[in-house]
């Protein structure tokens, strides 16, 4: 009963460890099954009580009367008949002495003999009678004191039992017995509107079932921040041959996300943010559209199965990519943005058409000019804008520029934003007035429209912060910041490899979060080849406050400016 109820209480605690597909009001029953665990343990410290009580009792009684009092009576009967066999064997030898030619020396042994066996088998026989005797008392006694023991202690145990459980666990149970008839009248008002529902959804007409059955009018929803349903997808099986396969297809945060039949859980097929969607031509399928990745390298292919549901996940894809999902009100967001959703929606399938569109380089701009005009009012937040564009992509790895995701449109070539070239070497800091270390964990990276405050760094860690959140992003890169009065130095602490390093001039701003004093970012200044200068924000957590790699970046920047003056002096 102990081990029962020890593994019944531990299956009411694993309760809230089972996957349930559909977990509706299990907070309440999770809590509720955690108390009668509880009540089950306290059960079970009574049972083991009474256990010990009944061992010690009833068991060891019966125990201690099979053991001793039964064994001492068959040990004596064995030596009685020991005694009885000698007793015989000296009788017999007595019988036989001779009736003339006694020998007196004989005779005397062999009586002297018969009058030990006799004295051995009269003394066993009375320890053998005595231990019958004591017997027949102390089978009665062996008889009740186990039933004594064994009533006394079920006593005990419902004495404590009843103690245990007052009134508060008769008002326990009567709530938990109200909370089960409760679940039996939603269950019976759930089923009767779920079959009204039934009945009204099969009341509608067939054409419903039909696909694209609204091919000539589609209803078609183009602010869609999130969407899920069955698509085909095109995997290449050789050179030029191609298969489709049909997969559960959904968006979660910005990512697309699979589902196989008869899976568990999704997984992760494309990071949507900052990529391009468009309608496209495929030889033998309909309602096709391509999902381009940020480099512009060409992603996946998807068949919708009409052309409603075809150009709303392309609508969806669109908003998506811009990170409408990230702003505070996505919805409204959307709907400004519809004209440039609808720019990606219709495939150009013929050179006809091609020469009846307007002019690339036209559209290009006018749609630059249209985004720039609906986007800032969109956002909601002028402070925010200010700050930081809405839809700057964020850089999650500290090995690739923040600026990998930005407009793939110029010409000029990329600038690495850490300062540093394939054959560039650091300068030794050895002679450096300050050299300071701290552990961070790099957590995002994101373009900057200004440098002039450092709300610009608190806006930056809300976003990055929001973001790692909605694509649960957990993977951060570990360094050693290693501040002097000449940079900031990224370190790999296995490797000792310098992974980035910032001059410390080019850190225009830097701070720590207001409440969590672990979080600290800076505000870096790069020049561009094109002439101009670029702005990016980092944010990093440490394992010591920030304000105290603040004091230091502050003490590099001191140390810089007298220096500065130092050598001026020294020129005049």
């Amino acid at each position: 009963m102990c081990l029962a109820t020890q593994q019944l209480s531990k299956q009411l605690l694993a309760y809230e460890k089972q996957n349930f597909a559909l977990g509706k009001g299990d907070e309440e029953v999770i809590s509720t099954l955690h108390y009668f665990s509880k009540v089950v343990d306290e059960l079970n410290v009574l049972h083991t009580e009474l256990a010990k009580q009944l061992a010690d009792t009833m068991v060891l009684p019966i125990i201690q009367f099979r053991e001793k009092d039964l064994t001492e009576v068959s040990t004596l009967k064995d030596l009685f008949g020991l005694a009885s066999n000698e007793h015989d064997l000296s009788m017999a030898k007595y019988s036989r002495l001779p009736k003339k030619k006694e020998n007196e020396k004989v005779k005397t042994e062999i009586v002297k003999e018969v009058a030990a066996a006799r004295r051995k088998q009269h003394l066993s026989s009375l320890q053998y009678y005595c231990a019958l005797n004591a017997l027949q008392y102390r089978k009665r006694v062996a008889m009740m004191e186990p039933m004594l023991g064994f009533t006394h202690g079920q006593i005990n145990f419902f004495k404590k039992g009843a103690e245990m459980f007052s009134q508060s666990m008769d008002s326990f149970l009567a709530s938990v017995a109200d909370m089960v008839q409760s679940i039996q009248v939603e269950l019976e008002a759930e089923a009767e509107k779920m079959q009204a529902s039934q009945q009204e959804l099969l009341s509608l007409e067939e054409a419903v079932y039909t696909p694209d059955f609204d091919v000539a009018a589609p209803q078609i929803n183009r602010n869609l921040i999130q969407k899920a349903g069955y698509l085909n997808l095109r995997n290449k099986t050789g050179l030029v041959t191609t298969t489709w396969e049909r997969l559960y297809f959904f968006t979660q945060g910005g990512n697309l996300m699979c589902q196989p039949r008869g899976a568990v859980a999704g997984g992760l097929i494309q990071d949507l943010d900052n990529c391009s969607v468009m309608a496209v031509d495929c030889e033998d399928r309909r309602y096709c559209f391509q999902i381009t990745t940020p480099n512009g390298k060409a992603g996946i292919i998807l068949q919708a199965e009409s052309r409603k549901e075809n150009e709303e996940w392309i609508c969806a894809i669109n908003n998506i990519s811009r990170q409408i999902y990230l702003t505070d009100n996505p919805e409204a967001v959307a709907i400004k943005l519809n004209q440039t959703a609808l720019q990606a929606v219709t495939p150009i399938t013929s050179f006809a058409k091609k020469q009846e569109s307007p002019c690339p380089s036209q559209n290009m701009k006018n749609s630059e000019v249209e985004n720039d005009k609906i986007v800032p009012k969109a956002a909601g937040i002028p402070e925010a804008e200010q700050l930081i564009a809405p839809g700057t992509p964020i850089q999650f790895d500290i090995v690739l520029p923040a600026t990998e995701f930005l407009d793939q449109n110029r010409g000029s070539r990329r600038i690495n934003p850490f300062g540093e070239t394939e054959d560039e070497t650091f300068p030794e800091t050895e002679d450096s007035l300050l050299q300071q270390m701290f552990i961070v964990r790099f957590l995002g990276s994101m373009a900057v429209k200004t440098d002039n405050t450092t709300e610009v760094i608190y806006e930056a860690m809300r976003q990055v912060l929001a973001a790692r959140a909605i694509h649960n992003i957990f993977r951060m890169t570990e360094s050693h910041l290693m501040v002097t009065s000449q940079a900031l130095r990224l370190i790999d602490p296995q490797t000792q490899v310098t992974r980035a390093n910032f001059e410390l001039t080019s850190v225009t701003q830097f701070a720590a979060h207001q409440e969590n004093k672990r979080l600290v970012g800076f505000v870096v200044r790069m020049p561009e080849s094109t002439g101009g200068e670029s702005l990016s924000t980092y944010v990093f957590e440490s394992n010591s406050e920030g304000e105290k790699i603040c004091y230091a970046i502050n003490l590099g920047k001191e140390i810089i400016e007298v220096q500065k003056a130092h050598h001026l002096a020294s020129e005049c």
